[in-house]
Parts: C-alpha cells; structure tokens; sequence
C-alpha cells in the first residue's frame, strides 16, 4: 500500500531512506512529479537559490529525450528501445512516447535504485501491441544488461539505447565511455544511441551550484566538457546537428526562440 505524506505526495511502502535526499526525487520535483520527500524539496530549493536555471535544464532534457524517440520512431523506423539509468516516472516516459507513434514498440528499462523499482509498475504499462520490461540491474553490467533486454527485444534488430542524465554518475570519463561502448558493440547495425548529459564550460553558476550539491554526501554528478560528450559517440554517424545544447537539437515548433543551456546531447546511428 502507498503512503502519503503531509504535502499530499504517494510514496510505496518500502525501506526507502526519506531522510537523506536522493538525486532522482529531486530530479522528479524539478520535473513537477509527486514522488518526493519534503528532505527533497529542500534541497532542490537550495539547489535552485544558487542556480535557478536547474529547472530548465530538467525539462529541457526530458523534451529532448521525447524528441529524439520520436525522430527515432518517425524517421528511423526505429521500434525497440533499451533505456538505461530510467530514473523515476514522470510524464512521456520512453515507452509512452514511441507507443504514441508506433503501437507496436518494445522497450526495456533498466535501473538498479531500489526507488525507481518501487515505482517500476509505472514503467510496465504497454500497448497491446508492444511490450515493456524493467530489469533491476547496474550500469556497470553491461553484459548482464543486454543479456535481460535480450527476453523482450530481438537483439538482431535495431534498437536504440537511451542514456539520459546517467553516465555523470560515473566519476571516471573513460570508464563511462567504455560502458557506452560495450552497450553499443551489443546492438546490431542500425541502432542507435540517444544521449545526453549535464555540461561544464557554459554556465559557472550551475558548475558552482552541481559542485556544492557534490559535496554534501548525496550520490555525485560530474558536469563534462562537451568534448567528452562527443566522444560517447566515437565510431557512430551523428545525426544532424550533431552534439549540441539540448534545446537546440530539433527544436519544438512551438518554441520560437531555443536557447543554449548547460546540457549538451546528440543522437547517433551505429554503421
């Protein structure tokens, strides 16, 4: 059974520690979900009095990962999705978004954070058509993760491999990369990586304010250069334009004027 807490937010019964904030509850606050603590809210409060743009830069990447399934789906053709790092659901979670244009779409979460399984009924919901799993499993098990996507997708076929605002919780670049890559060399031809992750080098406010939130013992997040960015695409066909601040790559028709901000992604197809 769910509980609610005093400010009216549902919450599974689980062994969850609601007294230390945890990074994908205040993502899910930024985001304007409910499945978040009052410890929570505090921090992504103090969190924003130092950089009030954090905001954006949630929702600016989840509109990109939307954008990008669908020119995935749309231009692509692509149907099989393996979303690693899920994070909490919010709205237009992956399988949401890909089933809305193709019925027909299998997708895979993967995440090993006990909160994110609490809440992974969320994420099973499917067309019935399509299919969705959720494997509790680490990013640092690359072969164990293709092993699981491999009982719901057909690993023969295209797939794209999601990877949004995960890879800088790993300390080491080039540990991140390898797993990027041993991630990619499991997917046929044809398939595709859609990425994205939090910049240094664009805002010194948000480096200031991710700094700060790094040293409070709460799980860390590493801004990168975008150059690092890029070269989680090393060896695959970048699709135009290329690696760039989120806002700018395919904009919404309805955002006249997209700016730059200090996350950077890109989507990318394997030769």
């Amino acid at each position: 059974m769910p509980t609610r807490d005093p400010g009216g937010h549902t919450h599974p019964m689980t062994d969850i520690d609601t007294s230390v904030p945890h990074s994908a509850r205040i993502w899910n606050y930024w985001l304007g979900g409910k499945d978040n603590y009052p410890v929570d809210e505090a921090a992504g409060d103090a969190y924003t009095a130092v950089f009030p743009g954090i905001v954006t830069i949630a929702r600016s990447s989840r509109a990109f990962l939307g954008r990008s399934i669908r020119h995935l789906v749309q231009e692509a053709g692509v149907r099989q999705f393996l979303d690693v790092g899920t994070g909490l659901p919010t709205v237009d979670n992956t399988h949401e978004v890909a089933q809305r244009h193709a019925p027909e779409s299998r997708i895979v979460y993967v995440d090993n954070d006990p909160l994110v399984l609490a809440h992974a009924r969320a994420l099973l919901t499917s067309t019935p058509e399509g299919a969705t799993a959720y494997e509790d499993l680490d990013l640092y098990e690359p072969d164990r993760i293709l092993e699981a996507a491999g009982r719901t997708l057909d690993l023969t076929r295209p797939t794209a491999l999601i990877l949004s605002g995960i890879l800088g919780h790993v300390a080491d670049h080039d540990q991140a990369r390898d797993l990027v890559r041993s991630l990619m060399s499991g997917l046929p031809s044809g398939s595709y990586l859609s990425l994205n992750e939090g910049s240094r080098g664009t805002d010194p406010a948000y480096e200031q304010a991710q700094d700060a939130y790094n040293e409070t013992g709460a799980v860390p997040y590493f801004l990168r250069p975008v150059h690092q960015i890029e070269a989680y695409f090393d060896g695959l066909d970048l699709v135009p334009p290329g690696v760039v601040s989120v806002p700018l790559w395919h904009p919404d028709p309805t955002d006249p004027d997209p700016r730059p901000i200090g996350q950077h992604g890109g989507l990318a197809r394997k030769p």
